[in-house]
């Protein structure tokens, strides 16, 4: 069975979705540290003049500096999910799937779930179905999972592994410098780290800003061409 792990990322870039396209089970982590100026709770879509990115954020409850993701919440109300659009507003005249885009987030936004994991989990799945690809939201937090033989940032991913009966890891290649194969070949799961290979699509203007939000992805290309995007990786 191939497995895996991530923390539950706000709209995510697109190779978060060619891991979950890829594995047969896909995991939130949410028993973690959050870590502020992360990938929780913003993401990055373009700018609407010239070179650059601006961020996307949604609202989080007050919390302590040491909160586990399970345990952060999202502001229910406060204008955020408006701003959101708002922000957006600049793709309406050089994105061909601007309304899609905006009716699938009409959908994610619908979700009254305050819990960071699973109000994510509930925009995740909702741009996988549009996208047509399976995802059933499986978050850490509530299966009951041993910790107690985590002893390094890279084992958390084996001792899941070991628990679920997964044979085969699947991980982004940026993070391939905490992990020890040894180790995972000692419990006979295999290593993979996955680095996308998309290239540049067009984004109506001169040049191109890679590494943005599914939402950039999905504003420039249907739901098919992403589809077919996904494929698009090589095992570093």
């Amino acid at each position: 069975m191939k497995l895996a792990i991530m923390q539950p990322y706000f709209f995510p870039y697109i190779g978060y979705f060619q891991l979950i396209n890829a594995a047969d089970r896909f995991i939130l982590l949410d028993d973690v540290q959050y870590i502020r100026h992360g990938w929780i709770n913003r993401n990055r879509i373009l700018k609407p003049e010239g070179p650059g990115f601006s961020y996307i954020s949604l609202q989080l409850a007050s919390h302590t500096s040491r909160a586990m993701i399970k345990d952060i919440e999202v502001v229910s109300e406060n204008g955020w999910k408006e701003k959101i659009v708002r922000q957006l507003d600049h793709y309406k005249k050089k994105a061909p799937y601007y309304k899609e885009v905006l009716d699938l987030l009409k959908t994610c936004f619908s979700c009254t779930e305050t819990n960071i994991a699973r109000f994510n989990g509930w925009c995740l799945q909702s741009v996988c179905s549009y996208i047509g690809i399976h995802f059933k939201t499986e978050i850490s937090s509530q299966m009951n999972l041993d910790y107690s033989h985590v002893h390094a940032p890279g084992q958390w991913a084996l001792r899941i592994c070991e628990q679920l009966g997964g044979t085969e890891y699947l991980n982004p290649c940026g993070g391939m410098e905490i992990f020890n194969r040894k180790l995972y070949q000692s419990s006979n799961v295999s290593l993979q780290f996955m680095a996308p290979q998309i290239g540049e699509y067009n984004q109506s203007r001169g040049f191109f800003e890679p590494n943005l939000s599914i939402i950039d992805v999905l504003m420039f290309n249907s739901a098919d061409e992403t589809k077919s995007l996904l494929s698009k990786f090589t095992y570093a």
